[in-house]
C-alpha cells in the first residue's frame, strides 16, 4: 500500500479519488520502535531494545503484507422517478479482489431526502471476491431533482496501519415530484380561443349546448330548427348553441420570495396546486403555459399535450427562490408567452412587492385574472413582546389592503392555508366571478 499522499485513478466503481492515511496505530508502533532503540542506545543495554521488538516486527510485517485493495462499487435504484412522501430503496454491491478486515460506506443524503431504514454509515468486512449488498430506503420530503450514489469508502488493512478513503460508485438520478393536489373544479375563464376543446364558449355557434331561440332567417340549417316551437307559433324557429372551445391557460408562480419553516415553505405549496392545474387544464384540451416570476425568470410558451405536461412538471422540480434585490417589470416577460385572452392563475404569497406590481400591470392590460394567494401566516409566529404583536397586526391589515385593491379591480383573491385543500380555495374564486361585476382597468 502506498504511503500518504493522494490522486486520482480510474475503476470499478467510476473515476475515484483516493486518499491513503496512517492511523494512530502505526503512528504509536513507530514510536515505540524509536524509543527502544534510542533507550537501548542511550543505556547501552539491550532490554529495552528486546521489548521494542514485538512492535518492530509488527511494524515491518504490517508494511510488508499491506496491500491496496481494489474495490467496485455498483449503485442502483429502486426507480428514477417519486412523488413526495413516498419511500425509494437504493442499493449498493461492494466488491473486492483482496481481503478487507474493516470497510465503512457513508452515503451521503441530500437535503430534502431522508433515511427511512438504516442508518446511512455501514461497517462490514470482506474476504476476497465476496459482493455484498448495501440496502437503503429513502424517504422523498421534497420535491427536486437529486444525484445519489457518490459513496465516501473507508478501507483498512489488516493491522489497522493504513487508511484508504475514496470516493466511488455511479451518480444516479433521483427525479422528486409534487404531491398532486385533488381538484374537482377549476376557475372557468372568461375569453375562450377558437380551438375545439371542452370550455363552452360564451358567444353563440356550432354546439351541443342550448344558447337562445330566433326566428328562422335564410342559410339557417334544417337540423337546427326547433319543430315544436315552431309548430306552436306557425312561424319557423331556429335553436341557438354554444360552440365547445379551448382556452389558454398560464400559471404565474411568484418565485421573489417565500415563507418557511422546518418542513415546508408557501414556494412549496405553489409548486403542488401549479402542478395540479396544468394536469387537470391540459386534460381539458386547453393551452396551459408557465411563468416563474423572480430572480431568475423561466417561462413555457402555452401549449397542449402529454409533452407539455412533462416540460412544466420538469421547470417546476428546478424552482427555487433566488434572491435578487432588482426591480424586475413584467416587461421583461416574452409577448407569446403571454397570449391574448388568456386566463392567468397567479400563486403567489404576497409579500414581495415586484410581484405584486407585476400582477397589478397584467390586470391594467386586460389579462383575466385569478390570484391564489399561498397565505404565509401559518408560518409566521409573532414575537410574544408588546412591539412584536403590534408589527404583527399591522403586517395583517397591510395585507388586507392588498387583497382590498386587487377585489376592486375585480380580480379574485382566495387565500389557501396550509393544510386545507386548494379546491375550497378555488370555490371561494369561482363565486367571486360568478356574482362580481366585470371591471375594465
Amino acid at each position: 500500500m502506498p504511503r500518504n499522499g493522494s490522486h486520482t485513478r480510474s475503476g470499478g466503481g467510476g473515476e475515484l479519488t483516493r486518499q491513503v492515511t496512517t492511523s494512530p496505530k502505526l503512528r504509536t508502533y513507530v514510536a515505540l520502535s524509536g524509543f527502544g532503540l534510542l533507550a537501548a542506545l542511550a543505556l547501552g543495554r539491550p532490554e529495552p531494545l528486546v521489548l521494542a521488538l514485538p512492535f518492530v516486527a509488527m511494524l515491518f510485517a504490517g508494511l510488508a503484507l499491506a496491500e491496496d485493495p481494489t474495490l467496485s462499487l455498483e449503485v442502483n435504484l429502486e426507480r428514477e422517478t417519486a412523488l413526495e412522501g413516498e419511500e425509494v430503496g437504493l442499493a449498493v454491491r461492494v466488491s473486492s479482489d483482496t481481503s478487507v478486515e474493516w470497510l465503512q460506506v457513508l452515503m451521503p443524503i441530500p437535503v430534502g431526502l431522508e433515511a427511512a431504514g438504516p442508518r446511512a454509515l455501514r461497517g462490514i468486512r470482506l474476504v476476497r471476491a465476496e459482493q455484498r449488498e448495501l440496502t437503503y430506503k429513502l424517504m422523498c420530503r421534497r420535491r427536486g431533482a437529486y444525484l445519489l450514489g457518490g459513496c465516501l469508502v473507508s478501507a483498512g488493512d489488516r493491522f489497522g496501519f493504513f487508511v484508504l478513503r475514496r470516493w466511488a460508485g455511479q451518480r444516479r438520478m433521483l427525479r422528486v415530484y409534487p404531491r398532486p393536489e385533488s381538484l374537482r373544479g377549476l376557475i372557468k375563464p372568461i375569453e375562450t380561443q377558437l380551438f375545439a376543446g371542452n370550455e363552452v364558449s360564451s358567444r353563440k355557434g356550432d354546439g351541443i349546448e342550448f344558447a337562445d331561440v330566433r326566428p328562422y332567417a335564410a342559410g339557417d340549417r334544417i337540423r337546427h330548427i326547433n319543430w315544436r316551437l315552431s309548430t306552436r307559433l306557425g312561424e319557423l324557429h331556429v335553436n341557438e348553441l354554444h360552440p365547445e372551445r379551448n382556452s389558454d391557460v398560464v400559471i404565474f408562480l411568484d418565485s421573489f420570495a417565500e415563507v418557511r419553516d422546518a418542513g415546508q415553505s408557501t414556494l412549496d405549496l405553489a409548486v403542488r396546486a401549479a402542478a395540479a392545474f396544468a394536469e387537470q387544464y391540459l386534460k381539458r384540451r386547453d393551452r396551459v403555459g408557465l411563468i416563474s416570476f423572480g430572480g431568475s425568470l423561466r417561462w413555457l410558451e402555452p401549449s397542449m399535450g402529454v409533452v407539455q405536461l412533462y416540460k412544466i412538471v420538469e421547470a417546476l422540480l428546478d424552482t427555487e427562490i433566488v434572491l435578487s434585490y432588482v426591480w424586475t417589470a413584467i416587461d421583461v416577460i416574452p409577448p407569446h408567452t403571454l397570449p391574448a385572452k388568456a386566463l392567468v392563475i397567479a400563486l403567489t404569497p404576497l409579500v414581495d412587492e415586484r410581484s405584486i406590481d407585476a400582477l397589478f400591470n397584467l390586470r391594467s392590460r386586460g389579462f383575466d385574472l385569478a390570484v391564489v394567494e399561498v397565505d404565509p401566516d401559518p408560518f409566521v409566529v409573532p414575537l410574544e413582546d408588546e412591539r412584536g404583536r403590534l408589527a404583527y397586526r399591522l403586517w395583517l391589515l397591510k395585507r388586507e389592503v392588498i387583497r382590498d385593491r386587487f377585489r376592486r379591480l375585480g380580480v379574485p383573491v382566495a387565500r389557501w392555508r396550509l393544510g386545507d385543500p386548494v379546491d375550497g380555495a378555488l370555490e371561494g374564486v369561482r363565486s367571486f366571478r360568478r356574482y362580481a361585476r366585470p371591471v375594465h382597468a
